[in-house]
């Protein structure tokens, strides 16, 4: 039997009528890359603010590894270990690398929001700083002004921050939005990498990235689900050819 470390029973949410999310009941599994896609206005950014409490839903449960979470806080469902990266990079640009991924590291160690003592206490987080810089291929950038930074390595960065966090899954938006190829091919290998001993729940409209990153796929259509499985298989399910895959290969 498949362990969920995430489920949702019936999960929805109306806006003035209108149903964004309807009856969704999605499984993800412990251990897997579980992706979501379909077209603009499918739900998934709406699921995305469901599951990390930004928005209430109107009905339905949302399980974490058992636990029913749905009418918690963001803050709680954060401290139980799960993070979401945004579709804008949301990083300090005025800080090195070094300190925005410091910052992501005070959390665990129970020194968070002591800013008016010197960062000196903070320099024993150094070392694991620099060892999660170094995971995403910044090691050589830890001391840049993080705005001056060129787009890809920033999202790299907010990987970095996020597994600082110590997640337990990874709620990722898309994670390649604006990129060229290259930095797309870097940030898949990234994503890959962050896989390793944690789920990952991810948004994405790059069909390829989704193709070589994803263990299993949802296909969302007006806020339901449309389709499951692998890619091999939703790939060539007619209704998702018309409803996403036929339009984005064009």
């Amino acid at each position: 039997m498949a362990d969920f470390i995430l489920e949702t029973k019936k999960l929805s949410k109306e806006f003035k009528g209108f149903s964004a999310v309807n009856d969704l009941n999605l499984q993800v599994e412990r251990g897997h890359i579980h992706a979501l896609i379909g077209p603009n206005g499918a739900g998934k950014t709406t699921i995305f603010n469901l599951l990390t409490k930004f928005l209430t839903p109107t009905t339905g449960t949302i399980l974490f590894n058992g636990i029913d979470v749905t009418r918690e806080k963001p803050a709680d469902i954060a401290l139980r270990g799960v993070i979401r990266s945004f579709q804008i990079s949301a990083v300090f640009p005025n800080l090195t690398p070094l300190e925005n991924v410091r910052l992501a590291l005070q959390r665990p160690t129970g020194t968070s929001y002591q800013f008016w003592k010197s960062d000196r206490c903070l320099r024993k987080l150094d070392d694991r700083a620099m060892e999660l810089l170094a995971s995403v291929g910044l090691e050589a950038h830890s001391h840049e002004v993080t705005g001056e930074l060129a787009y890809g390595r920033k999202r790299a960065l907010e990987i970095a921050t996020t597994l600082a966090l110590e997640p337990e899954l990874m709620l990722l938006d898309e994670p390649t939005q604006g990129m060229g190829a290259e930095d797309v091919e870097k940030i898949t290998a990234l994503v890959k990498q962050a896989s390793a001993n944690r789920t990952i729940l991810m948004v994405e409209h790059n069909l390829k990235v989704v193709a070589s990153l994803a263990d299993r796929i949802t296909v969302l259509q007006r806020g339901a689900i449309l389709a499951e499985g692998i890619y091999a298989e939703v790939s060539k399910d007619p209704r998702v050819l018309e409803a996403y895959m036929g339009r984005a290969h064009e």
